[in-house]
């Protein structure tokens, strides 16, 4: 099974920390999506797509990833790092995937260190986060993903 997960991860990497724990030991390509706006993704079986969360939504700029790359009918899934509250921030994504078809594997979140607006004045939020039992719990989510998508 062949498995790509398209990432944004800005500020302190802890998108990119988390995805990577993620696919150790798996066939998966990890498209770091401010490195190109553009990736053929037809030849994949199981799509992720990744980023902290920003205003309580995806990094517009993945959303827009997905909509400009993502073929009609993939199964995705969504992962992604925020530095407080978390349950909402799919929704956008979640929208643009539906209006290509995909199937929705499954949403996988965890606190992430954050210095973003009034975070930054008391040192921070989040420290050492991800960290190895939230790390532990996306390869456990990732197996899960694989196993719904045979």
């Amino acid at each position: 099974m062949k498995i790509a997960i398209c990432y944004l991860s800005q500020h302190h990497g802890n998108t990119r920390k988390l995805v990577q724990a993620m696919v150790q030991g798996y066939d998966a390509d990890l498209i770091d999506i401010t490195a190109s706006s553009h990736a053929d993704l037809t030849g994949y079986d199981v799509i992720g797509f990744a980023s902290g969360i920003y205003a309580f939504e995806f990094h517009p700029q993945v959303v827009e990833f997905l909509k400009e790359n993502l073929p009609q009918g993939k199964k995705v899934f969504f992962v992604y790092t925020c530095g407080g509250a978390k349950g909402t921030g799919t929704k956008g994504i979640a929208k643009a995937a539906a209006e290509r078809q995909a199937e929705l594997l499954g949403e996988f979140g965890c606190r992430g260190f954050v210095t973003f607006g009034p975070f930054k004045l008391i040192g921070g939020a989040g420290k050492g986060r991800p960290n190895e039992a939230d790390l532990a719990r996306g390869r456990e989510f990732i197996q899960a993903i694989l196993a719904k998508a045979r």
